[in-house]
C-alpha cells in the first residue's frame, strides 16, 4: 500500500482510513497507523490525541466537504429542481469516491465517545436538513409534489445512498457518475407532480 504524499495529518488520516476499512477499528493498533503513514507515534499524538480522534476526523472531513459543496449548490441561482439534482449527484459521487471513509464511520461510530457521536449525528442532521430544504422549496413553489412529506423523501434517498457500500464496486458496469445520475433522476422523478 502506497500512501500519497501529503502533510503528516493527511497521511495519518489516509493510513487510518485504509487500515480501519480493511481490518476494523478495534483490530488496528496505533503502531500500524504510524508505520503505514511513515511517521512516529510522537508525530501522531501531536496532531491526534487518540485513535478515537482519527476516527472522528475520518468521517468529519468527508461530511464537512460534502456540506460545503451542498451549501454552494443550494445557494446557487439555478432553478430548485436543477439544484436538488446537482446536490443528489454530488452526494452520491463523493460518497462513492470516499467509500472507505464512510464505511469506517458507519462500522465504527459506536466506538466514539457519546459526546462525539452526538456531535457527528448533529452534523449529519444539519446536512440532511439543508438537503430537505431544497425539497421543501420545490414543494412550496409547486415544482414538486406535496403529498409526500419532505422528511420521507430525504430518508428514502439517503437510505439508498448509505446502502451503496453493500453493492457498488468501482469495477462494475456503472461508473460513480452514472450511478449518481440514476439516483438523482429517480429522486426528481419521484417528486414530479
Amino acid at each position: 500500500m502506497l500512501l500519497r504524499m501529503g502533510t503528516v495529518p493527511e497521511r495519518l488520516i489516509e493510513a487510518a482510513t485504509r487500515l480501519f476499512a480493511d481490518k476494523g477499528f478495534d483490530r488496528v493498533a496505533v503502531q500500524e497507523v504510524v508505520d503505514l503513514a511513515g511517521v512516529t507515534k510522537g508525530a501522531m499524538y501531536h496532531y491526534f490525541g487518540s485513535k478515537d480522534d482519527l476516527l472522528h476526523e475520518i468521517y468529519g472531513s468527508l461530511l464537512r466537504m460534502q456540506t460545503e459543496r451542498l451549501e454552494r449548490v443550494a445557494a446557487g441561482p439555478a432553478p430548485v429542481a436543477e439544484r436538488l439534482h446537482a446536490a443528489a449527484l454530488d452526494v452520491v459521487v463523493t460518497s462513492v469516491e470516499n467509500f472507505d471513509q464512510a464505511k469506517v464511520y458507519f462500522r465504527s461510530a459506536d466506538r466514539l465517545a457519546e459526546d462525539r457521536r452526538r456531535a457527528m449525528r448533529a452534523e449529519r442532521r444539519r446536512y440532511h436538513e439543508r438537503f430537505r430544504s431544497l425539497v421543501e422549496e420545490g414543494q412550496a413553489a409547486g415544482v414538486f409534489r406535496v403529498d409526500v412529506p419532505a422528511d420521507l423523501v430525504v430518508h428514502n434517498f439517503f437510505g439508498a445512498v448509505h446502502h451503496l457500500g453493500a453493492w457498488y464496486h468501482a469495477s462494475g458496469e456503472l461508473s460513480a457518475e452514472q450511478v449518481a445520475r440514476h439516483y438523482a433522476d429517480l429522486l426528481l422523478g419521484s417528486l414530479r407532480p
